[in-house]
This record gives C-alpha cells, structure tokens and sequence, in this order.
C-alpha cells in the first residue's frame, strides 16, 4: 500500500465508524436536530406548488463522472433525484434530470426507473426523464437550457459538479421566471451560484442534502460527524500553531 494514502484511509474509516455508531444511538434517541437551511425549505414547497399546478420539477446533476474525485457531488444529485422523484410521482409532469456525463445519465435513468418500479407503475417511466445534455461544458449548457423554457419547468434545482457554465443554466432559469435552487462542490461554481442562483446552497451544505430531504438516518448522522470532524481538525490547527509558537515543531 501507498504510505501517502494511509492518512486517507485512516480518516475515511473513523468517519464511517463514527457514522455506524451515531446511526445506531439515533435508534435509541429522538432525532437530531438540524438547522434550518432555507433552500430546503423552499425545495420542499416548491415540490408542493409544481405538482399542484402541474409543471416539472428539473433537477440537473453535473458533469462529473462516477469515477471522478468529484463524484460525492454526483452522488448527492442522484439521491435528491430520487426523493424529488418519490414525492411528487403523481404530478402531470414528473420530475426531469439533465447532466453533462453518460455515466450520470444511465445511472439517472435507472433511479427513475427504480422508483417507478417500485410502485409498480413501470409503464409510466420514460428514459427521456434521465437525459443527457452535453459533453462539454459548454455543450452541457446549451443541452440544459431548453429544458428549462421548453419543458414547463417551475422550480430548476441543480445539485453537482459545474464549472462557471452553471451561470448560462441559472441565467435561463431566471428568464424563464422559474425558482432556482443550486450548490456545488466547485468554489468557482459556488461564487457564480451565490450572485446569480435565487436560493444559494453554501460550500458543504451540499453534502447536508440527504439529511435535509429525509433519506434516511445515516444521512442525518452523517452531517452530526462532519461537525465532529470539522471540529477536530480546527483543534489540530490550532494545536500545531500553538506548538509552532513554543518551538516543538
């Protein structure tokens, strides 16, 4: 094994031990509290008002393939895929997926899929649900935007990997007069996201999505152990500074 990876390795399985162990107390203990996040809030009226007017939730996942460092992000799109598309299954105009990787995409359609399955209602899935809108990121762009005005799109949530392309999505979804709500693990992205998108999700609070639309405990438990983690670390910086100060290191 690479010594260089070790670090990694360790961190990966504390934090997943952590997890194992705080989803096992949650079973015992009333569930934690989160804070409130107002893009969440609004997701989950606008999901209320798009099935009751009967337009279409779109929700685009990036451009970040499943193998790529930045495939967290992707992950995060794929599961909010899957409880937008849960909640609002009865709508007129179910939800729609766009993202800018082909294995993204065949993993989106499978998730429509899987819950269409899951009800039993495999007639009304569509892969055309689950599309692929470019390659590039320019292309990914141009591909999105006319789901966005030709679709009937009420409320664009865009949860991913995006460059600064996010801001030709997000200028259309204003044109359009639709709700935008959008997070990224780029900080490039994240500053576009933060002048342009109507309801920002700031820096990891991405990664709090799962929690924040009910996925399940481990969702919730995870966001306990990134404060955790988040803490530790901010100790060890201030531990090694206060140690650099005395001459120890």
């Amino acid at each position: 094994m690479n010594i260089e990876l070790l670090p990694g390795l360790i961190f990966v399985l504390a934090f997943g031990s952590l997890m194992a162990a705080f989803n096992l107390l949650s079973k015992k203990r009333p569930p934690f509290h989160l804070r409130e996040i107002f893009a969440f809030s609004k997701l989950g009226r606008a999901i209320g008002l798009s099935v009751e007017a009967g337009t279409r939730l779109h929700l685009s996942i990036g451009r970040s393939g499943i193998i790529n460092p930045e495939s967290a992000s992707a992950l995060v799109g794929l599961n909010a895929l899957e409880r937008i598309t849960k909640v609002s299954l009865f709508s007129d105009k179910p939800p729609l997926a766009t993202s800018g990787d082909n294995s993204i995409a065949i993993l989106s359609q499978d998730v429509l899929h899987d819950v269409y399955r899951s009800i039993k209602a495999e007639s009304r899935y569509d892969p055309y649900m689950g599309q692929l809108a470019g390659l590039t990121p320019l292309s990914y762009a141009v591909g999105t935007t006319p789901v966005i005005y030709d679709e009937q799109v009420s409320t664009n949530v865009l949860l991913g990997h995006f460059g600064s392309e996010v801001s030709l999505i997000l200028d259309a979804a204003e044109r359009s007069g639709s709700i935008s709500l959008a997070g990224s693990d780029n900080i490039p992205a994240q500053a576009v996201i933060y002048a342009t998108a109507k309801e920002p999700i700031i820096g990891e609070e991405i990664f709090a999505t799962g929690a924040y639309l009910n996925s399940g405990t481990m969702h919730t438990t995870s966001v306990l152990v990134q404060d955790i983690a988040r803490w530790v670390l901010i100790l060890v910086i201030l531990g090694g500074a206060f140690l650099k100060l005395l001459g120890v290191l």
